[in-house]
């Protein structure tokens, strides 16, 4: 295809054309990052191939995965080195909402099924522009009566819902909508909206969520395994990354409702042991 074809080609036409000629890597970034990492064989170290047991739900906000990363309405480079999601509180569950919740497949009635409400709204196939939303209750999370209700069902039943609870009544949620648009290959922009669907002023907090994926406590060797990167504050609201084989980034967050720039938190991409095995 010749320059002045190419020209005349629509913005995301020309993208997969540059993409297609290895010009530009407009695929480099996108929704690759996992809804669900824990129970996965891909991280299975049991002696018995006991995936859902040996890495359950209840470990996910205290493990380091090995070989992913999950996370809500997020996105990450095709290698899942540098990862970007939401993580959100109601003021009331118990743990931070950032991944989607649902049932092993021994604890299914019908085998393995996610007990949340979210939806993949658009993506143009280089992913310059994508959408998602979740639908986030005000209420506390029912993570115990999903887990009991479906335990107690049959298979000729069907399965208990998120819906089924009554945590949606009366709108009493929030819509969260996550949207990223690229200016660039490497040059990506964020909005997350939050909208209250209730009758009444109901609080949440809003966690965007940058993070590496931990490839160096396992002490290999092989490819995919990389010095420690890091994330340093440069500025209030600015925020320097530099990783061995994806390089360095710049993020930057906007400001808040009150037109200050959010404080940074961080922290440890580690195993949390004591918690986890006493």
């Amino acid at each position: 295809m010749s320059a002045l074809e190419l020209s005349s080609l629509d913005p995301e036409s020309r993208r997969l054309e540059e993409d297609a000629r290895r010009e530009k890597n407009w695929k480099r970034w996108g929704p690759y990052l996992s809804e669900r990492q824990w129970g996965t064989v891909r991280e299975d170290y049991s002696a018995n191939g006991d995936a859902w047991n040996y890495f359950p739900f209840e470990h996910s906000a205290l493990r380091a995965y090995r070989w992913g990363e999950d996370g809500l309405l997020g996105f990450t480079d095709r290698e899942c080195r540098l990862c970007f999601a939401i993580a959100l509180w109601n003021t009331k569950d118990p743990i931070l909402k950032e991944r989607l919740f649902g049932l092993s497949g021994p604890q299914g009635n019908h085998g393995e099924d996610v007990k949340e409400a979210y939806f993949y709204l658009a993506s143009t196939p280089t992913h310059s522009y994508c959408s998602a939303l979740y639908k986030y209750p005000q209420g506390r999370f029912p993570y115990e009566w999903l887990r009991e209700e479906n335990r107690r069902r049959s298979r000729l039943e069907r399965e208990f819902e998120l819906a089924d609870t009554g945590i949606f009544d009366q709108g009493r949620y929030f819509d969260v909508l996550a949207e990223y648009a690229k200016d660039s290959p490497d040059d990506i922009w964020i909005r997350v909206t939050v909208s209250n669907r209730g009758p009444e002023p109901a609080r949440v907090h809003v966690l965007p969520t940058l993070w590496f994926r931990n490839t160096w406590v396992w002490g290999c060797r092989h490819e995919g395994c990389w010095r420690k990167p890091y994330l340093k504050q440069t500025a209030p609201g600015e925020v320097t990354t530099d990783h061995p084989s994806l390089g360095a980034f710049h993020f930057s967050i906007g400001a808040g409702p009150d037109g200050a720039r959010p404080e940074l938190l961080f922290t440890e991409n580690e195993s949390n042991l004591p918690r986890l095995f006493g």
